[in-house]
């Protein structure tokens, strides 16, 4: 039933209503906070694996491959095309076993357009990963990233 759903309600960008999808969320099983913001063409694949905290931005195209569960808490901007991979094969092995882990974007943490995060990462506090960058490997808090695999850059610093 997901799969429909997802298909004309979240893939589609003729329903751009964010308070119906995050009812749809609920609905199937997502913990969804306040003041959630979801986006047009946004693919999720397994809603009770989801939880996302206050005031989070959803951009158009994101697409959360949520074959673990995907922890977004509050403040987090997930800007447009941005990919979250909680699965990966293992390639040393003959049957090339599914791999999955959780991911973790702490408050204020932002992921920039088409921008990939892999399994097991954990984003800390207010870390940025830049525009088209890639991690496979957490990120620490109030540190901005960017390249492929992301590399540190300089500290955020946020004004008052």
């Amino acid at each position: 039933m997901w799969y429909f759903v997802n298909e004309l309600f979240f893939k589609s960008s003729l329903l751009p209503i964010s308070k119906l999808k995050v009812f749809l969320l609920r609905l199937f099983g997502a913990k969804i906070g306040k003041g959630v913001v979801i986006k047009q063409n946004v693919n999720i694949k397994y809603p009770w694996m989801l939880s996302i905290d206050d005031h989070c931005w959803i951009g158009e195209a994101v697409w959360i491959d949520n074959l673990a569960n995907v922890t977004i808490e509050s403040n987090v901007c997930l800007s447009q095309g941005a990919f979250l991979l909680c699965g990966n094969h293992d390639y040393t092995s003959k049957s090339f076993d599914l791999i999955v882990k959780p991911i973790v974007l702490k408050q204020g943490a932002w992921i920039g357009a088409k921008s990939i995060v892999g399994p097991g990462v954990t984003v800390f506090e207010h870390a940025i990963l830049s525009v088209g960058s890639t991690t496979s490997s957490d990120l620490e808090a109030y540190v901005i990233y960017r390249g492929n695999p992301a590399q540190k850059v300089k500290h955020r610093v946020i004004q008052s």
